[in-house]
């Protein structure tokens, strides 16, 4: 059942306030007072068991449960536990997490500040994409100003609790956003995925227990603990409660963020607030959640954006970049993009991924010259299907799918190539 009341922009409300990102600006707000409320009067099972209650789904990508990952955290053990907020956004289409990271650094350090206190964690690993400047410029004042007030540091709002955060910069590699991969470039390794298990909670940066999140679930947990798990529930969805961030880019009138309640309708978003496409053009398809995530064409625009509905549309929420194409665009192009990426960007490390992702990208730019062939294409179904599930992380999957949802709805794109021998598309984006 849909729940999904008015917009609510709880996370982005005081974004228009210039000093929102300075401490005096967000105490102003009432910035830390749910921090304090956990801190001083709830026991850490408690803000466990809240989260838990509120269905608070983790906003990166995977969807997992945020509370239930929380209460894997060991909680009698006699090693250091450890948070790691994972602010290594590097989805093509998402920019959320650098927008919060930005204008709202102390709801990020407080809501990893209410994390820290529930699992019992003494530090906190705030991995951010290399490329990230500013953010991390924004990050090391915040931090600063949160230790000067005693939000941070030895003896947290003075009880007994200590409490310290470390940001350290990535070096832009997408597969360093895998919480393993990510924990692994932490430790001065190659960012290569681990085996699993053990998992984080048991064996996780540098070999102790681990709880790993994103920015965006992070900045939800104040809310939470100030307001209450039914009130989170409010919006939303049954199985996805809250609200989250979408950011919409590509051919639409009014690109940028925007705060909805999840289960909002995906042509909700495309048509009335991003404005639709310009210039008289039709949508053509739309990406709902960054680039792994497969495609939707037109006339399946009406799908609740919750991970619930968009499975059965054979895609899913990923990070909510929602990118918009209209119909002067030739899908054959946007896979040789997509394509290419993800044979950059792999590790290596399994087969099917190292050597799945260079040939979807080899046949797709064949095509896209005019040398492909009609048996290309059940190829290319061929190894995307062979990559699918095969492989130590979900890389192998997140370039599969593309590829899979371009050929499932624009498979006349593709033949058209291959019998034409050249581009159909004279008014698309160039290569």
């Amino acid at each position: 059942m849909l729940r999904v009341p008015h917009v609510t922009n709880y996370l982005s409300e005081h974004f228009a306030d210039d000093a929102f990102g300075t401490l005096a600006g967000y105490e102003r707000y009432g910035g830390y007072k749910a921090a304090r409320q956990a801190i001083t009067g709830m026991a850490p099972s408690e803000v466990v068991a809240l989260v838990k209650e509120s269905g608070l789904q983790g906003r990166g990508g995977a969807g997992f449960l945020a509370g239930l990952k929380w209460s894997f955290m060991p909680a009698e053990t006699d090693k250091p536990k450890y948070l790691v907020c994972n602010a290594d956004e590097s989805e093509p289409g998402s920019f959320k997490d650098r927008i919060l990271l930005e204008r709202a650094p102390h709801l990020l350090l407080e809501g990893i500040l209410i994390g820290a206190w529930a699992t019992g964690a003494s530090k906190t690993f705030l991995y951010i994409r290399g490329e990230y400047a500013f953010p991390a410029a924004q990050l090391e004042r915040a931090i600063a100003e949160a230790y000067d007030k005693g939000y941070l540091g030895k003896r947290v709002m003075r009880s007994g609790f200590s409490h310290d955060v470390v940001l350290h910069r990535g070096a832009g590699a997408y597969i360093c956003g895998e919480e393993t991969g990510l924990l692994e470039s932490l430790e001065g390794k190659k960012g290569q995925p681990r085996k699993k298990p053990p998992f984080p909670a048991q064996y996780g940066a540098f070999g102790m227990p681990s709880t790993v999140n994103n920015v965006e679930t992070f900045c939800h947990v104040p809310h939470i603990v100030a307001k209450g798990s039914d009130w989170f529930r409010a919006f939303g969805t049954e199985k996805s409660p809250g609200t989250t961030i979408f950011g919409v880019s590509g051919h639409a009138v009014r690109l940028g963020l925007y705060e909805l309640p999840l289960g909002t309708p995906l042509e909700e978003i495309v048509y009335r607030h991003a404005g639709g496409v310009p210039e008289g053009r039709r949508v053509k398809g739309v990406i709902p959640g960054g680039v792994s995530m497969p495609i939707l064409p037109a006339d399946q625009l009406d799908v609740p954006m919750a991970n619930e509905f968009l499975r059965e549309r054979k895609t899913m929420l990923g990070t909510g970049g929602i990118m918009v194409m209209d119909d002067t665009t030739c899908m054959v192009r946007a896979a040789c993009v997509i394509t290419y990426f993800f044979r950059d960007e792999s590790c290596g490390q399994c087969t099917q991924c190292r050597e799945g992702t260079g040939w979807l990208n080899k046949i797709v730019n064949r095509i896209e010259r005019g040398a492909g062939v009609p048996e290309d294409l059940d190829v290319l179904i061929d190894v995307a299907g062979k990559m699918e599930g095969q492989t130590i992380c979900a890389f192998a999957d997140a370039a599969a799918w593309p590829v899979q949802g371009l050929l499932r709805h624009f498979r006349a794109d593709f033949e058209q190539h291959v019998h034409e021998r050249k581009c159909p598309f004279p008014e698309s984006f160039q290569l």
